[in-house]
């Protein structure tokens, strides 16, 4: 029997829950062509919230094409005007002899080198000459605007892990050159989105860089707690178990309304579950779920410094006043600079979020970990 959670890949259909709002928001502005931008920690479904968005937006409109960009593997220009381009251009054509009439059409000054698979549902490969590209950048740029003016389209270019361009040769320029074209374009509209959550933060809200207010900013928040546990009882039933109230509850609050995690566990605690799933099948799944990440969990914290795990261990205590003296004393953090430093440095390596001076892990099991194996030797 197929398991009815899914978790590192793309949720669809039956497997994606809640938001709702975010939805109906992302399709409206896919329609309108309105540029969007995505922030949420790491694993909070962004992904797959763009991915039905377009499918619901491309069938209220025959003439969207939704063009969809992974930077993840990108590290400089050169990659991405390629990839820009192919992407733009498989999107817009309906088979290879078309895509390639596109590639002889919309450039003049750049000569594309095309490649073409033997297999007939692969897109048609596109590169250039990288010194051409340098010289002339705008052909690549405009080429969605240009298509979608010629043939009548409207045309939304997603990119996920759209903050990769931080690693390119003058990011900061390059960002300009992006901007200066893309703001100026009425028939194609942007979505940019990506897991590294203060590197976007720093991008698109920061007035001195170049995309700030590009386009509309969607904060993603946790999925509501009544909305997981109706998922969990949902998908349960769907495969001829049940889960109880207490224990669906129980997984929502285990993962902190994470929603890589809580589809994890549910996965986990279905798989354990003959007929029905209460609240012991639960705790197993998820001692077991601890247990199976702390390695990685051990290798993350090996990677601290002390300062910042002293301010972690007062962080998950509870503790409200951590700069006072008493606290640091306890603790054995050194100053509140340290505290500054620690908390810097947390943010940046992804194992703290900041949400409007409010500091909390990313990560619920590491928290769990920290908490109860950790700190408690």
């Amino acid at each position: 029997m197929e398991t009815p959670f899914v978790f590192g890949k793309i949720a669809a259909d039956k497997n994606f829950t809640d938001r709702e709002k975010e939805t109906d928001c992302l399709v409206q502005n896919f329609t309108s062509l309105v540029n969007t931008i995505i922030i949420s920690p790491r694993r909070w479904g962004k992904s797959s919230l763009v991915n039905k968005a377009a499918r619901l937006a491309m069938e209220q409109d025959d003439k969207l094409r939704i063009c969809q960009i992974d930077l993840f593997n990108i590290r400089n220009e050169e990659h991405f005007y390629s990839l820009l381009a192919q992407k733009v251009i498989a999107v817009t054509s309906t088979r290879w002899e078309e895509a390639i009439e596109h590639a002889k059409k919309f450039f003049s000054r750049l000569v594309p080198k095309i490649s073409i698979s033997a297999d007939p549902a692969s897109e048609v490969s596109i590169d250039f000459d990288w010194e051409e590209v340098k010289r002339n950048p705008d052909e690549v740029l405009d080429l969605a605007e240009r298509i979608a003016a010629e043939k009548g389209l409207k045309i939304v270019v997603c990119v996920d892990e759209f903050q990769n361009i931080a690693e390119f040769t003058n990011p900061d320029y390059f960002q300009k050159k992006l901007r200066s074209h893309w703001q100026l374009h009425q028939h194609v509209a942007y979505c940019l989105y990506g897991s590294k959550r203060h590197m976007m933060l720093e991008v698109f809200t920061n007035a001195s860089k170049p995309f700030y207010k590009f386009g509309n900013l969607i904060f993603l928040n946790k999925i509501d707690e009544p909305c997981l546990v109706e998922f969990f009882l949902s998908r349960f039933a769907d495969t001829g178990k049940h889960i109880t109230g207490e224990a669906a509850q129980l997984i929502a609050q285990l993962t902190d309304n994470h929603p890589y995690y809580a589809q994890q566990l549910a996965q986990l605690s279905w798989l354990r579950t003959k007929d029905v799933c209460g609240v012991e099948i639960v705790r197993e799944a998820h001692a077991a779920l601890v247990e199976q990440l702390s390695l990685l969990f051990v290798t993350i914290t090996e990677t601290l410094t002390t300062q910042q795990l002293n301010y972690l261990r007062a962080l998950l205590a509870g503790e409200k006043g951590i700069s006072s003296t008493e606290v640091m004393h306890r603790y054995q953090i050194s100053s509140t600079t340290s505290i500054a430093r620690s908390k810097a440095a947390l943010v940046k390596n992804d194992v703290l979020d900041n949400q409007a001076g409010v500091y909390s892990f990313q990560d619920p099991i590491y928290a769990y970990w920290l908490k109860t194996q950790y700190f408690a030797q």
